[in-house]
């Protein structure tokens, strides 16, 4: 540990943490009154508890260290930097070569038509940023009352009040004013909202939910399409397959822009570069976060398409946003080692390849536990829903009594079974590390299922 950190005993860390921290989405009493989990350090794909009890990180973090912990390289180049230049901004027609080769290589890894970046501080602040740059297109076209945009229920793109006013997270959309000019359209949830259609008759139906807003609200009046290539915090929304080319072919057909949410699905986690790749999705916009620093620095940022981007350079004038960190040094270097080490590692193909594959076998093994209703997923992505009668397709009739209690039950199991999985109601959420060794994977499905077994122990099933 740091010598500018003290060495404190775990209850000790409990307590400080309970007087002065406040968390993000944390009840502040309950966690006062249970005490946090201290984690003390990480190598690999562990994370290790002040006590020091190994646990597996099913959930690279918060979804973004795809490289695990213990990534030297990163670490160095950080230092590096923090060394050479700690700082410059992007302002006042200045630039520093560490943002610029990132803006080239991002890219290169995006699709042809994708050729300019714009950096932030994270994902919310990305989705911000998309929403300014909507509105500046359709005023440089000449078209302002193009001011709709339209997402997705439970989508999640950041917690900030214009990302969550984006975002379709009714809990977070109840606790202030959200933005007028966003709507919101259905989900393609088929095992939770597809009732007897079969699942591509539900991708469509989904998918034509949204011409059915652009005509509710007047094609002339809508700006763009925003959603995430799989709901990520949502509960791993993986859509029917014949999902993203209709939804494609409704916002070529109306003109509106597409903007790609990769803040989770980027970077290899689909076993591509972007999840709009998976789908050949030709965003206009891709929001990008998390991953590309592997979690070692906070950088996010907008990879602008040529559509928007050369109308802005030939327009001129100025476009009226950023941030103080728009570009940091010290966080483009830590891009720049992690897109190193995906390529240098050929991650994203071993992702593809090998790691993906059998991740989805072994997870699809654990739909046979009576716990369990649907397992699905889709590169290193996977999620499994907890039911209370795993014979019943209408799901009024497979959920818990209390919505979220058999989740978190699961998630304490989890732990305690040595691994990390998220809870989203009473869904469980994986999205390991892309360094996983396949004997891993092994070792992820069969803690699961231990968690699993308690669980229903714990609930009589």
């Amino acid at each position: 540990m740091s010598n500018l950190i003290p060495s404190r005993n775990l209850r000790d860390w409990q307590q400080l943490d309970a007087r002065h921290y406040l968390h993000p989405f944390t009840d502040a009493k309950a966690l006062a009154a249970a005490g946090s989990r201290i984690v003390a350090r990480a190598q690999g794909a562990y994370i290790y508890d002040q006590d020091g009890r190994e646990i597996m990180d099913g959930m690279s973090g918060l979804w973004c260290c795809g490289l695990g912990y213990g990534q030297e390289r990163i670490a160095e180049a950080v230092s590096r930097q923090l060394r050479e230049l700690p700082y410059c901004n992007s302002f006042f027609q200045c630039a520093h070569p560490p943002a610029i080769e990132l803006a080239r290589q991002l890219a290169a890894a995006a699709p042809p038509h994708i050729n300019h970046a714009f950096f932030t501080s994270g994902g919310s602040e990305a989705n911000d940023t998309c929403l300014r740059l909507i509105r500046r297109y359709w005023d440089l076209r000449g078209e302002p009352n193009r001011c709709y945009v339209i997402a997705r229920e439970n989508a999640y793109h950041g917690s900030t009040i214009a990302a969550a006013s984006l975002g379709g997270m009714k809990a977070m959309r109840e606790q202030f004013e959200t933005l007028d000019y966003i709507s919101h359209i259905r989900q393609p949830y088929w095992y939770g909202e597809g009732g007897e259609l079969s699942a591509e008759e539900f991708g469509l139906q989904a998918a034509d939910a949204l011409r059915g807003r652009i005509e509710e609200l007047g094609p002339e009046q809508v700006a763009a399409f925003v959603a995430e290539p799989v709901q990520g915090a949502g509960g791993v929304i993986v859509p029917p397959d014949n999902y993203w080319p209709a939804v494609k072919r409704i916002c070529d057909e109306y003109g509106i822009l597409a903007v790609s949410d990769e803040v989770i699905c980027g970077f290899g986690r689909m076993g591509e570069w972007f999840g709009a790749d998976y789908y050949d999705w030709q965003a206009d916009l891709m929001t990008f976060a998390k991953a590309v620093t592997n979690g070692y620095q906070p950088l996010g940022g907008v990879l602008v398409g040529d559509r928007i981007a050369d109308l802005l350079i030939a327009e001129g004038g100025e476009f009226t946003h950023g941030y103080t960190y728009s570009g940091h040094p010290a966080a483009c270097a830590a891009a720049l080692a992690t897109l190193e080490l995906l390529q240098e590692g050929n991650i994203i193909r071993r992702a593809r390849e090998e790691l993906a594959p059998r991740l989805q076998l072994r997870w699809a093994e654990l739909a046979d536990h009576p716990l369990v209703g649907e397992t699905r997923g889709v590169g290193a992505l996977a999620a499994l829903e907890l039911t209370a009668d795993k014979n019943a397709r209408d799901r009024s009739a497979a959920r818990f009594d209390t919505k979220g209690k058999a989740g978190m039950l699961c998630r304490k199991f989890s732990l305690e079974c040595g691994l990390v999985m998220r809870s989203v109601g009473d869904i469980m959420v994986v999205a390991p590390p892309l360094i996983l060794e396949l004997r891993d994977v092994d070792e992820l499905t069969a803690r699961a299922r231990k968690a699993l077994d308690r669980t229903a122990e714990a609930l009589g099933i």
